[in-house]
């Protein structure tokens, strides 16, 4: 049986994103736009959040030029990592575009050894605990008092999966803190732009209405992409974000 303090270390390594630098979060308000972005590294406030120690490569995150537009190029290679943008206030529709280059053919969501996705787009929320169990309760307070950071209690990641049909909805594999919706499945819109609108209102009482009545306030959102558990490599790009509050 795991320690406490041990399962906490999953918690962060398992996307509750430790390294948040939300000192200063930004009232809602559009996002800047990756269309409208200078090439090279994003811009603050976006930020990179990898795992505790780093013990394994950073997922690499450029704002690109593709087909005359600029968007954000999301490489991971046997890697973890994330792009954060700090919010203040509650996200209620979310709109993206995305467009995958290489899939994780051997990844598998419900595992830990296969927990990875080559593009995913998360909105990390400020949830009550009060519903939680005492041992989840633990679980998240000593994984903030290892982070030194305040994480989020609920996250919400929309992900393109290799294997699992539109419209799973899964746990974690390592934490029920974070919770997965596929929105792309497969390969056969492979090199394609594909948008989505999602109401993150509707989406969370999905995922998480056992455990709040309201929609919680958005800490921030990010782009994510892993591979370090398969030991794989996948790319993809993302164009603009748009939130609602």
């Amino acid at each position: 049986m795991f320690s406490v303090a041990r399962h906490a270390l999953f918690l962060l390594a398992a996307g509750l994103f430790t390294h948040i630098s939300l000192a200063q979060p930004i009232p809602m308000a559009a996002l800047p736009l990756f269309s409208a972005a200078p090439l090279g590294a994003p811009a603050a406030p976006w930020h990179f959040a990898g795992l505790p120690v780093g013990t394994k490569p950073a997922t690499e995150f450029e704002v690109v030029e593709l087909e005359g537009m600029h968007v954000l190029h999301v490489r991971a290679n046997k890697s973890y990592g994330n792009l954060l943008y700090p919010l203040k206030g509650s996200v209620h529709a979310l709109h993206w575009q995305w467009r995958l280059e290489e899939p994780l053919l051997r990844a598998n969501l419900r595992t830990r050894d296969g927990d990875d996705s080559p593009i995913k787009l998360c909105i990390l929320f400020d949830m009550s605990t009060d519903k939680l169990g005492l041992g989840e309760r633990t679980q998240l307070a000593t994984a903030r008092a290892l982070a030194h950071e305040s994480l989020p209690s609920a996250t919400l990641c929309y992900v393109w999966d290799h294997s699992l049909p539109v419209g799973t909805l899964l746990p974690n594999a390592f934490t029920r803190r974070l919770r997965y919706v596929v929105v792309d499945s497969g390969e056969v819109l492979l090199h394609q732009w594909v948008s989505h609108n999602r109401d993150i209102a509707a989406d969370f009482a999905m995922a998480f209405g056992a455990e709040s009545e309201t929609l919680p306030p958005a800490m921030a959102v990010g782009v994510g992409a892993d591979a370090d558990n398969t030991g794989d490599s996948a790319s993809a790009y993302v164009g603009d974000i748009v939130v609602t509050p």
